[in-house]
């Protein structure tokens, strides 16, 4: 790969940020509930005290007594603990009732009003707090680099297969598209994924998977290679556009290769003559649907059959790193180890 590649690939990107998920709830709904909170500990501290009213006294009552509008002008300024002294509490009763009821309203009013300026103000220092406990917690978690199309769809099938939304790093430059991984839950993190520095703020070095999703081959190839050597061990899953750019991903460590264009043409060219065929390969790959495509152990009952003979549908068998087609004659007999691609049905906890 020469330096004009290496620094066009680069280009854009420097130390990962990292971001943990929004709350589910937005800041104006948030903002909308503490109002709420603080108008209704408000309007039931006047109530209170327009139902009391005969045990206060008004230093400069007309005759007229405490009207509901006098009641609500001392609940704003007692919660508020403003206190004119134009209205106070005469009786032992009122004065109890200031005590248990209305001095706790008080401390609720003004808990709602500084917390909500306490919370602004100590965001950042919350999401470092979380972001330190994420990355002292965080193992065998996948990494998705890129979440354009080809990423959201791995993380939709992710999602599918039951993998917690924490358990799901995005990568990406783009901030919109962070903004919209953030929403499922997803920990995000801003940064060209070529640069060590992003992917280790990723936690990489700790991922059971890395799925690479870019938009370019040479920007594939990098993020392949910096990510295998940070991590010699884990798994790499990556795309492309161009057959003759395979090669050069799996030189690079990664696992298994997707001609994204290529596999798209053929399903293109399948649909004009067997439209059905392709419905049933894109229900193979949807987790949450129909059927889909799995792995599991061999069990010890299967052991010294043949995958023909089993009541799934198996497609291949692997053993040990390779993958080996159930026709062959390899794999007329099971062995403790392997493990089956079959067809299973979704399950309901798929289909939630």
């Amino acid at each position: 790969m020469n330096e004009r590649v290496r620094r066009r690939g680069a280009d854009g990107g420097g130390v990962g940020a990292l971001r943990m998920p929004d709350p589910t709830v937005g800041p104006v709904v948030s903002l909308v509930r503490r109002l709420a909170v603080a108008l209704g500990a408000l309007f039931a501290t006047a109530l209170i005290v327009w139902l009391s009213r005969d045990g206060y006294v008004d230093n400069n009552e007309d005759g007229s007594g405490i009207s509901f509008l006098d009641a609500l002008y001392y609940a704003t300024v007692s919660l508020s603990t403003t206190g004119y002294g134009d209205i106070v509490p005469a009786t032992e009763m009122t004065r109890l009732v200031t005590t248990i009821v209305i001095t706790p309203l008080r401390l609720l009013f003004l808990i709602v009003l500084v917390g909500t300026t306490v919370e602004l103000l100590t965001e950042r220092s919350r999401q470092a707090f979380r972001i330190t406990r994420w990355r002292s917690r965080v193992r065998d978690h996948t990494v998705v680099v890129g979440y354009g199309t080809k990423g959201r769809a791995a993380v939709d099938t992710l999602l599918g297969d039951g993998v917690d939304p924490s358990e799901i790093v995005v990568v990406d430059t783009d901030r919109t598209q962070l903004d919209a991984a953030s929403a499922l839950g997803l920990v995000t993190v801003t940064g060209n994924a070529t640069r060590s520095s992003v992917l280790r703020v990723a936690g990489v070095q700790y991922a059971s998977a890395i799925v690479i999703a870019t938009n370019r081959d040479d920007t594939a190839v990098l993020v392949t290679l910096t990510a295998r050597e940070l991590a010699p061990k884990v798994t790499i899953v990556a795309a492309v556009r161009e057959s003759e750019n395979v090669h050069l991903l799996r030189q690079s460590g990664a696992n298994s290769v997707i001609v994204s264009a290529e596999t798209a043409g053929r399903l293109l060219g399948v649909a004009t003559t067997t439209p059905s065929v392709v419905e049933v390969i894109e229900d193979l790959l949807t987790p949450d649907a129909g059927f889909a495509i799995s792995e599991r152990p061999v069990e010890e009952s299967e052991v010294g059959g043949s995958p023909r003979h089993l009541p799934d549908i198996v497609l291949g068998v692997v053993r040990g790193n390779e993958l080996v087609r159930v026709d062959s004659a390899a794999v007329d007999a099971l062995e403790r180890g392997d493990r089956l691609l079959y067809v299973r049905k979704a399950t309901p906890a798929d289909d939630d």
